[in-house]
């Protein structure tokens, strides 16, 4: 199968190229490199041993869209959009542009070219603060944020087009917490700036960029006070792309959580890097941050029931991969 992977330079965009191109599938990346690095397609090769076709273009460019679809593409995986949530509510309209205006312009060019085969990458944001843990997908969707209301407002435009083309397939991934990195090392989260997520700031912490970790809450009531997620190893979740290409031709569009299913605590992770890195890393506990909640994790048994997938990964792997990557590239790619 010939893939388009709209970025797919990005963190979860580049593993999943590599794991695309490992299935023997054809892979065309587009990536306005906003979050993407052409230092990763460069690694995308040397892991798969394949010249990968690298197109540098913004998803909102519709006429370079419809050319690179028509070049006999038959599947679309769309993880083009900017994703920080804190930079969300500071440049909303921002966030709304790109990725609502992005998604629109891709579905019209994929309607134009007659590509029929959408995988999205969506979030577990779209659930806002659940009602309870694990989270199914008939869970309330309560996007709670500009970022996670561009998400779901780009599921309902890809659920939309379904019902209307019932030739039109989708697959909308609702990740948890994405970690890890590829296990060679060559390719990992590469965060622009201070990191947003727990793990590569831990990691950053233990490399030495930064002096400590700043744990918002350690009153929560959790089993050590700290709040809980669901970690998911990014070659989990490249894997599940791979397999969410199988039953794009059952048709319609399905919506799929992953996860573990398990829930860490904050100390839990970093005790848990730790002993991955052998470094210590220094922590505080401050204040709890406005909207945080105590548990999330996922229920993914629907994404087993469908795709025949499961989390492979855990908790010890997760650090050591992500530190193997950040221990040989203490600045990202640019190291």
């Amino acid at each position: 199968m010939k893939v388009l992977v709209c970025g797919g330079a990005g963190y979860i965009g580049s593993h999943t190229c590599v794991a695309l191109l490992e299935h023997g599938h054809e892979v065309v990346i587009y990536d306005s490199l906003v979050n993407g690095s052409q230092v990763a397609v460069e690694r995308i090769s040397e892991l798969s041993g394949t010249s990968v076709r690298f197109v540098q273009g913004d998803i909102r460019d519709r006429a370079a869209v419809e050319a690179l679809l028509a070049d006999k593409v038959d599947a679309v995986i769309h993880f083009a959009a900017l994703k920080v949530i804190g930079e969300s509510r500071r440049k909303p309209l921002a966030y709304f542009e790109n990725n609502i205006s992005g998604t629109i312009t891709l579905l019209q060019a994929m309607h134009a070219t007659g590509v029929d085969n959408l995988v999205f990458s969506s979030s577990a944001a779209v659930y806002g603060i659940p009602d309870a843990v694990p989270i199914t997908e008939d869970a309330p969707l309560r996007a709670a944020n500009p970022y996670s209301q561009s998400k779901l407002v780009m599921e309902q435009l890809i659920n939309q087009l379904c019902e209307v083309h019932p030739s039109f397939s989708a697959v909308l991934l609702r990740y948890f917490n994405p970690v890890g990195a590829h296990p060679s090392g060559l390719i990992g989260e590469d965060p622009h700036g201070v990191p947003n997520n727990l793990l590569p700031y831990i990691s950053q912490v233990a490399v030495g960029l930064r002096e400590r970790l700043n744990i918002f809450g350690g009153d929560y009531p959790t089993r050590d006070g700290t709040g809980v997620r669901d970690y998911i190893h990014v070659m989990d979740l490249a894997d599940a792309h791979v397999k969410a290409l199988d039953v794009l031709h059952n048709g319609g569009c399905s919506a799929l959580n992953l996860g573990t299913g398990r829930g860490h605590s904050v100390l839990e992770v970093v005790s848990a890097f730790e002993r991955a890195s052998g470094r210590r890393v220094p922590y505080q506990i401050v204040d709890r941050r406005a909207g945080d909640v105590a548990e999330v994790w996922a229920d993914p048994s629907r994404a087993e029931q469908m795709l025949g997938w499961c989390a492979q990964y855990d908790m010890p792997q997760m650090c050591m991969d992500a530190w193997r990557w950040q221990s040989q590239h203490p600045h990202g790619y640019r190291s």
